[in-house]
């Protein structure tokens, strides 16, 4: 017959000073770091992204934020927008569009985050894609509106200009009602 003895090593060791002592509390999960997201993926949208697009952006038309635009828009459209992805393509996470308006002028238009992706850098990936798009198709000022603060456009180089400066037929376009800010990058 066997008896087993069960005690504490820790009790009956010595401190060794090469060691370092033994945590007073073991980390819970909100004192350990959040890992930071995986950066988005940003690729030109592809025809079978239309309803994906139309979903998104439709959560934004009810505040102003955003224009209401059928499904048909993004189906016809599909070429002018970008889109962010989660790591893996799992979803749509942000889009915005680059429809040139005059010679060597684009304007940025249905620029959206999802809620649960605002503030993790899809927004700024999204418009650095926008402008290198534009850049490598000779686009020297891109125009866009915004109901918003603006603060992305503005860290990205955009200025604020009197609507009269962009192009006539999409500053036309715009609802006053809507309140939006004009701004302009030169490219």
């Amino acid at each position: 017959m066997s008896i087993i003895v069960a005690a504490s090593v820790e009790a009956d060791l010595p401190a060794h000073p090469d060691l370092p002592a033994a945590p007073e509390s073991l980390p819970t999960p909100e004192s350990l770091p959040t890992p930071e997201p995986p950066s988005p993926h940003v690729r030109s949208a592809r025809l079978r992204d239309a309803p994906d697009l139309y979903a998104l952006s439709r959560a934004f038309v009810p505040s102003g934020a955003l224009r209401a635009r059928s499904i048909g828009h993004y189906l016809a459209h599909a070429g002018e927008f970008l889109v962010a992805e989660g790591a893996g393509g799992d979803r749509v996470r942000g889009c915005l569009a680059l429809r040139d308006e005059a010679p060597a002028t684009s304007v940025l238009y249905n620029f959206c985050v999802a809620p649960g992706c605002q503030g993790q850098g899809v927004g700024s990936e999204l418009l650095r894609a926008a402008v290198e798009r534009a850049r490598r198709s000779e686009v020297r000022t891109l125009f866009t509106a915004t109901t918003g603060s603006a603060r992305l456009f503005l860290r990205h180089g955009f200025v604020p200009v009197e609507p009269g400066e962009a192009p006539a037929d999409w500053a036309a376009a715009l609802d006053p009602a809507r309140g939006s800010r004009v701004l302009r990058l030169t490219v």
